[in-house]
């Protein structure tokens, strides 16, 4: 009976157990995807400064333009200082590479770029790659 009831404890721990990594997964989920939404704001920043790029410089469009970019750049290096402090720097710093893609979407959205097969390549291994290194960190 005694050994009935210590068992019974000892199943209750491990659930526990089971329920603390399950919620220390969805919290960690949850910190990939708000790290994911600040690498496409600073993504944007390219596209601010592509913009900027086809003005003359020092005008009113460029300085607002490249202005708008440092401002995206500052909030940017905040919002990463507060993410690397929840994720490995590993992990955050190989997602960064995810940037690549965003680039590419912009260039194809807004500046009608093409997107050739040998990128389309390139940003598979890079997806590859930051799985490989994330699913490593744990």
């Amino acid at each position: 009976m005694l050994s009935e009831m210590l068992q019974k404890d000892r199943m209750r721990e491990l659930k526990g157990d089971e329920m603390k990594k399950l919620f220390s997964k969805l919290s960690a989920y949850k910190y990939y995807f708000f790290l994911h939404l600040i690498i496409f704001q600073l993504s944007f920043g390219g596209v601010l400064s592509k913009f900027a790029s086809k003005t003359a410089f020092l005008s009113i469009e460029f300085c607002l333009l490249y202005g708008l970019m440092l401002i995206n750049l500052g909030v940017y290096a905040i919002l990463w200082q507060q993410i690397i402090k929840k994720l490995p720097l590993t992990s955050a710093f190989c997602n960064k590479a995810v940037s690549i893609i965003w680039g590419m979407l912009w260039g194809v959205m807004i500046f009608a770029e093409t997107i050739s097969w040998n990128m389309i390549v390139g940003a598979i291994i890079v997806l590859v790659g930051v799985v490989l290194v994330v699913k490593s960190d744990g």
